[in-house]
């Protein structure tokens, strides 16, 4: 299982922050040779550092993704340096606003669903030739455990994931016969810096205590462990899964 991702180009958006970061490392230990795309460049260029650092190849790319056309330009930036590419995962987004929908401004609503889901269908627009270069491939995409429920105050971020996890399943029927399979991970509250700074805010810490609850471990889940389950559905080991949307929320969903 280790090397499981031996030699295959993976392409990773939003590879600065919490989920991206572990998945970089994640996806390298199991051998597989990076782009790091982010928005922010210190960030990435941190990610590439300890991938390096670790033995690990990876370059980093600037993009941002509300641009086509430097989305377009990251992989053909990725098959200038590569030659090829085998997988990408299709991480990069923004957070809820926290604000009720009737005071939501439209440039707020339009932001989100441009960079959590329209920025998600041009990145598999742009992957799929590449991908075919070489014979096919493997895509997942980030939802959301809001791509399937909703709670207040994020009427923008829940709408735009509940769009990941179906455009996913419409780019899997679509893709499945030219050998491309296409998954989305559905976390739920991930142990990353930002919940740890929303824990010290008296209008989270109650919400955050009963999410904890529902996580029937009695924990959020790490970075790490939603990138081992992103190495997986990259890599042959899940070569005849297509389709799903994949809770790593241990029971959230379900309780």
């Amino acid at each position: 299982m280790r090397n499981m991702l031996d030699g295959k180009v993976i392409l990773l958006t939003g590879g600065g922050g919490g989920i991206g970061s572990a998945a970089c490392t994640v996806l390298s230990e199991r051998g597989a040779r990076l782009v790091v795309s982010d928005i922010d460049e210190d960030a990435g260029e941190s990610s590439v550092e300890l991938v390096r650092r670790a033995g690990g190849e990876a370059i980093y790319v600037k993009a941002d993704l509300q641009s086509e056309a430097e989305i377009e330009s990251l992989v053909a930036e990725t098959l200038a340096h590569y030659g090829r590419l085998d997988g990408a995962f299709n991480n990069a987004g923004v957070e809820q606003s926290n604000i009720p929908l009737t005071e939501l401004r439209l440039e707020q609503w339009e932001r989100a669903l441009r960079i959590d889901l329209t920025a998600v269908f041009l990145c598999i627009k742009h992957q799929v030739p590449a991908m075919l270069q070489s014979g096919g491939g493997a895509i997942v995409n980030t939802a959301s455990g809001l791509g399937q429920i909703a709670i207040p105050k994020a009427a923008e971020y829940v709408s735009a994931k509940h769009g990941v996890v179906g455009l996913t399943r419409a780019a899997a029927v679509e893709l499945g016969g030219r050998n491309i399979r296409v998954n989305s991970v559905l976390p739920g509250i991930v142990e990353t810096d930002l919940i740890s700074r929303l824990a010290e805010q008296a209008e989270f810490k109650a919400f955050l205590g009963r999410s904890k609850d529902r996580h029937l471990m009695g924990r959020f889940p790490t970075p790490c462990e939603i990138g081992e389950v992103v190495a997986w559905l990259l890599s042959d080991h899940a070569s005849f899964v297509n389709g799903p949307a994949v809770p790593v929320d241990c029971g959230y969903l379900v309780n």
